[in-house]
């Protein structure tokens, strides 16, 4: 009998280690990671309808050393303006890490990329970073903040 009990404490112990050193998120990192996605495929189709929604309210967006304030000004002052001089926008070589904390998110990404400017034969060529704090509010995730910075290869 001891020795019965003493294996099912074992076995209890070890399902219970393993649940530790792999938590379960519910689905919430490939959550993450399409948040940040369509952000992506929408600056790749020059497009930013619906991409407000992505972010919270009170956002706050850097990129390369400026602070733009929350998406809507970032959109209205410096990404839309810009998107409207490209004929195109490309990603390569994407890369994600996503650690989720609770009702927050926080993102690593790298990639690679190209663009291509209305009338102009030149391509700009850039590896670039960005790191992301996402919030889950009312079960839905959105970008709180994000850096991003990117230099000549």
């Amino acid at each position: 009998m001891l020795r019965k009990f003493v294996l099912v404490s074992v076995l209890s112990l070890a399902v219970s280690a393993s649940a530790v050193a792999q938590p379960q998120d519910g689905g919430d990192t490939a959550a993450v990671r399409t948040v940040l996605a369509n952000y992506k495929s929408s600056l790749e189709r020059l497009d930013l309808e619906n991409v407000e929604r992505l972010f919270a309210v009170d956002s706050q967006i850097i990129e390369s050393g400026k602070i733009e304030g929350t998406y809507a000004n970032y959109r209205d002052h410096h990404i839309g303006p810009e998107l409207a001089e490209f004929s195109s926008f490309k990603f390569a070589d994407y890369s994600v890490q996503v650690r989720i904390e609770g009702a927050l998110a926080l993102t690593t990404e790298t990639y690679r990329y190209s663009i291509h400017l209305k009338g102009k034969p030149d391509v700009i060529e850039r590896r670039g970073v960005a790191t992301s704090v996402l919030r889950k509010v009312d079960g839905r995730w959105q970008i709180a903040s994000m850096h991003s910075s990117s230099r000549k290869p």
